[in-house]
């Protein structure tokens, strides 16, 4: 097949013990699934039928080494937001939570970095989301750890400092919708294919990052990232 321009470069992250690389295809992102971050960004944190929003795969890097991602343009509230990333290995529709954990292929520690300040001008304004949390290099992703090596996370503190000092610390067990859950409920709306990545939300203290920041993630049992903001 002959294109008439050149074609885009697949992005793709790490295996945690393979040299074989993870083919990144969408980004679906759940909002406000931590009920105390739902309280700091002002919302009712019941648990009502959850939400998503989507990044495109240029948004994400691989942060399993040490990595470095720009302060984006029109922005002055760069905020951090870490997740647990569920990375899809097997695709469906209408999956039922009893079996949606078996189309994970594997987890991984992932920032949902942020312009905040875009994001609820927009929101504000009844507008799309996009500019404010749907650009490049905005989702740094460590090592993708097989469920086939880890099994399925339930427990498992999730945390992130900036510059060594802390700002998120909570447990992956207060997700108000469960990994398995957050697969059936988005896979009712779109349905899921290999390659796609769940960032499913984060706890409470996000907060701006400057140049020359570097924040270092943590999710027990799958290591740690580590990503600093260009000057």
């Amino acid at each position: 097949m002959t294109y008439a321009i050149p074609v885009p470069a697949q992005r793709s992250l790490s295996i945690a013990g393979s040299a074989e690389r993870f083919p990144v295809n969408r980004i679906f992102c759940v909002g406000r699934n931590y009920a105390a971050h739902a309280r700091e960004m002002g919302r009712d944190p019941d648990r009502e039928a959850p939400f998503f929003f989507m990044k495109p795969a240029q948004a994400a890097v691989d942060a399993s080494a040490p990595a470095t991602i720009p302060y984006p343009p029109r922005t002055k509230n760069f905020h951090h937001e870490i997740e647990l990333v569920v990375a899809i290995g097997k695709g469906g529709a209408d999956i039922h939570v009893e079996s949606a954990l078996a189309h994970v292929y594997g987890y991984a520690i992932g920032l949902d970095m942020t312009r905040r300040d875009l994001q609820l001008d927009a929101r504000d304004k009844g507008r799309p989301w996009e500019f404010g949390k749907a650009f490049a290099q905005s989702a740094p992703i460590g090592a993708i750890h097989r469920a086939a090596d880890i099994g399925h996370p339930e427990h498992a503190l999730i945390a992130l400092t900036v510059n060594g000092q802390p700002r998120q610390a909570s447990d992956i067990d207060k997700l108000i919708w469960s990994v398995a859950e957050s697969i059936a409920q988005l896979s009712m709306y779109e349905a899921l294919e290999p390659g796609d990545l769940i960032m499913t939300g984060t706890p409470e203290g996000v907060n701006a990052v400057l140049p020359g920041d570097v924040m270092r993630g943590t999710i027990a049992g799958l290591g740690e990232i580590e990503v600093r903001v260009a000057h």
